[in-house]
C-alpha cells in the first residue's frame, strides 16, 4: 500500500510539472461571448444564411399548418359533414405540403453544413494565424500539445453548433412561439393547464447550467493534457526506449487517459439529466391534456377536432423542447471551447509592432546594445545593463557557461523579446520602432537543434527564400558542402524527409540549415552552437563555407569550440548576464583571464583524448 501511494504521489508531482499552465478559464456564461462567436457567420449573412433561413421558414410553416388542417378541416369539416371532395383536396394538399417540407429540409441540411464548415475553416485559420504572430514568451509557457488542442479539438467542438445547433435553435424557438400562440388561440384554458410546467423546467435548467458548463470545460482541459502527453511521448520515444521507461510511460498515460474518461463521463452524466426530465414533462402534459381536455369536450367547450389539433401540437411542442436541451448541451460545450479559443485570440504579443513602424532601407548590419537589461521573469535577470557595439561586417563570438546570456543576446537581436530596459539598435534604429518583417527578413538564425520540415530537401533549403530558383538552391548546398550527401540520397534534392528529418544524421541536418541560411542572403547571421553536432571532417568543410557565408555580413557566433571562434573579430566572454572581458583571440589569451581558462581546459581535454 505504501508503495502504491508513493507512486501515486510521484505521478501527481509529474503531472503538475508537465501542465502548470492549464487552468480553467473562469468566465460567466453570457450572450456577449456568444455574439462574438456568432460574428464568424457575418461573411455569409448575404449568401448562405438568407437561403437557409427561408428553408427553415418553409419547414416551420408546413409543420404548423398540418395540425390545423387535420383538426379544423379534415375532422370538423370534411369528416363531420362527410364531404369526400373536400377530404380528397385536403389529403392532396397535405401531401403537397409534406413534399415542400422534404425539399426545404434537404436544402436546409445542405446549406447549414456548408455554412458550418466554412465558419470552422475561417475560425481555425484566424486562430492559427494569430498564434503564428505571438511572441516566444507565449510558447515558453505552453506545451505544443496544449496549443494543438485549441486549434484542433476546441475548434472541432464548435462544428456541431455551427452546422446544426444555430439553425436548429432558431427553428425550434420559432416553432415553440408559433405552437404556444396557436395553443392559446385554440383554447386558452387548456393551454394554461398544459404549459403550467414550463416555469419549473426553466428554473431547474437554469440551476444546472453553471455546473454543466464547468464540467465541459474540465473535459477540454483534460483533453489538452492528454494531447500534450501524447505529443511529448511521440517526440521523445527514443529517450523513453533508451532508458527502458515504456512501462512507466504507459502507466502514466493510463492515468491521464483515465482522468479524461472520468471527466467526460461526469460531464455526460450531468448533461443526461435534461432529456429524461423533458420526457417526464411530456408525460405530465399528456396526462393533463387527456384529463382536462376530456372535461372540456364533455362540456362542449372545445370540439374533437380542436382536441386532436391540440394533441398534435403538444406532441410537437415537447420535441423542440427536447432538442433545445441537446442544443443547450452543445452550447455549453461550445462555450467551454470558445472561452479557451478566445483566451488565445485575446493573447497579445509581448513584442508589439508600432502603427508607424518603419522599414529598414538597405540594412548594413551595425548592432548596438545600449545598457540593455532583460529578464524572462521577475525572479531572474538574464542580462545586466549590457552595452555592445558591433560594426557591420564584423564577426563577434559570444562565449560563456550555460545561462550566461549568450542566447538571450541573440534573441534580442532578432527581437523575439524586447529588453526590460535599455535599447537594441540596428543601423542606429531602435528595433521597437521598426517593422518585424523588415528586421527578420535580414536575419538568418542557425540553431544547434535545427528543425527540418516535412517535405523535400529542396523545399527545406528554399524555406528562407521561397522565390529562389532550383539552381540557387543547389549552389547554396554546394557552398556549404551539402551537395554531395544530398546526391547520394535516393531522389537527390527531391528526397522526402519526415518531420525533424529523422532519416538524416545530425550533421547532415545542420548542413541543410547552413544552406537554408546562405540562400536567404541575410545581412545579419546568428549561429547558436551551429557546429556542435558536426563531426571534425564536416567541420572543416563548414569552416570553409563559413568564410564565404560570413563575408560582408554581421555575424553573431555562439560556440564553445575554439576552432569556430578563434578567427572572430571580437570575442565577448559572458558570465551571469555580465560582460567579463572582450577582445580577439590573441588579446584574450594574453590577458590570461576567463577566456584563457576556457581555452586551456579545452586543450587539456584534447590532450586527454
Amino acid at each position: 500500500m505504501k508503495k502504491t501511494k508513493g507512486a501515486q504521489n510521484q505521478k501527481t508531482h509529474v503531472k503538475r510539472f508537465y501542465y502548470p499552465q492549464e487552468n480553467a478559464v473562469e468566465k460567466p456564461f453570457n450572450w456577449r461571448q456568444m455574439t462574438r462567436l456568432l460574428s464568424y457567420l457575418k461573411p455569409y449573412t448575404k449568401t448562405l444564411l438568407p437561403t437557409a433561413f427561408l428553408m427553415v421558414l418553409i419547414n416551420m410553416i408546413v409543420r404548423l399548418l398540418v395540425p390545423i388542417i387535420i383538426g379544423q378541416w379534415v375532422i370538423d369539416e370534411a369528416i363531420a359533414n362527410q364531404n369526400i371532395r373536400l377530404l380528397t383536396y385536403l389529403i392532396i394538399g397535405i401531401g403537397v405540403l409534406y413534399l415542400a417540407n422534404y425539399i426545404a429540409n434537404h436544402y436546409r441540411i445542405k446549406l447549414v453544413n456548408i455554412l458550418g464548415q466554412r465558419t470552422i475553416h475561417d475560425l481555425r485559420k484566424q486562430l492559427f494565424s494569430h498564434v503564428q504572430r505571438l511572441s516566444h514568451n507565449f510558447f515558453d509557457k505552453r506545451s505544443a500539445g496544449s496549443i494543438l488542442v485549441r486549434i484542433l479539438n476546441d475548434v472541432n467542438s464548435l462544428q456541431e453548433l455551427f452546422t446544426n445547433g444555430i439553425i436548429n435553435l432558431l427553428m425550434d424557438v420559432m416553432m415553440l412561439v408559433g405552437i404556444i400562440l396557436i395553443l392559446v388561440a385554440l383554447s386558452p384554458q387548456l393551454a394554461l393547464a398544459v404549459l403550467i410546467i414550463l416555469p419549473i423546467m426553466f428554473y431547474i435548467s437554469t440551476k444546472l447550467r453553471r455546473n454543466i458548463r464547468r464540467s465541459w470545460q474540465d473535459v477540454r482541459i483534460q483533453k489538452s493534457r492528454l494531447n500534450s502527453h501524447l505529443n511529448e511521448s511521440i517526440q521523445g520515444i527514443r529517450i523513453t526506449q533508451s532508458f527502458s521507461q515504456e512501462k512507466e510511460n504507459t502507466e502514466y498515460f493510463d492515468g491521464v487517459n483515465t482522468d479524461n474518461f472520468e471527466k467526460e463521463r461526469l460531464a455526460m452524466k450531468k448533461s443526461a439529466y435534461f432529456g429524461p426530465f423533458v420526457e417526464m414533462s411530456n408525460a405530465i402534459g399528456t396526462v393533463i391534456l387527456i384529463s382536462y381536455g376530456s372535461i372540456l369536450i364533455m362540456n362542449q367547450s372545445i370540439g374533437i377536432g380542436t382536441f386532436v389539433s391540440f394533441a398534435f401540437y403538444l406532441g410537437m411542442f415537447w420535441e423542440p423542447i427536447s432538442r433545445l436541451g441537446q442544443i443547450y448541451n452543445q452550447l455549453l460545450v461550445a462555450m467551454a471551447s470558445s472561452e479557451r479559443i478566445f483566451e488565445f485570440l485575446d493573447e497579445q504579443p509581448n513584442v508589439k509592432e508600432k502603427k508607424d513602424a518603419k522599414h529598414f532601407e538597405d540594412m548594413k548590419g551595425d548592432i548596438e546594445f545600449d545598457r540593455v537589461q532583460f529578464s524572462y521573469d521577475d525572479d531572474r535577470i538574464a542580462l545586466h545593463e549590457i552595452s555592445l557595439d558591433i560594426k557591420a561586417g564584423q564577426t563577434v563570438a559570444l562565449v560563456g557557461h550555460t545561462g550566461s546570456g549568450k542566447s538571450t543576446i541573440a534573441n534580442l537581436i532578432s527581437r523575439f523579446y524586447d529588453p526590460t530596459s535599455g535599447s537594441v539598435r540596428v543601423d542606429g534604429h531602435d528595433l521597437r520602432d521598426m517593422k518585424l518583417d523588415s528586421l527578420r527578413n535580414n536575419i538568418s538564425v542557425v540553431l544547434q537543434d535545427t528543425f527540418i520540415f516535412s517535405g523535400s530537401i529542396m523545399e527545406n533549403i528554399r524555406f528562407g527564400r521561397p522565390e529562389a530558383s532550383d539552381a540557387e538552391v543547389v549552389e547554396s548546398a554546394k557552398i556549404v558542402g551539402a551537395h554531395d550527401f544530398i546526391m547520394r540520397l535516393g531522389d537527390g534534392y527531391d528526397t522526402e524527409v519526415e518531420e525533424r528529418g529523422n532519416i538524416l544524421s545530425a550533421g547532415e541536418r545542420q548542413l541543410l540549415s547552413f544552406a537554408r541560411a546562405l540562400l536567404a542572403n541575410p545581412k545579419i547571421l546568428i549561429l547558436d552552437e551551429a557546429t556542435a553536432s558536426i563531426d571534425t571532417e564536416a567541420e572543416m568543410k563548414i569552416q570553409q563555407a563559413l568564410r564565404k557565408l560570413l563575408k560582408g555580413r554581421t555575424a553573431i557566433m555562439i560556440a564553445h569550440r575554439l576552432s569556430t571562434i578563434r578567427e572572430a573579430d571580437n570575442i565577448i566572454v559572458l558570465e551571469h548576464g555580465r560582460i567579463l572581458e572582450q577582445g580577439n583571440h590573441d588579446q584574450l589569451v594574453q590577458q590570461q583571464g576567463e577566456y584563457y581558462g576556457l581555452v586551456k581546459s579545452q586543450f587539456e581535454m584534447l590532450d586527454v583524448l
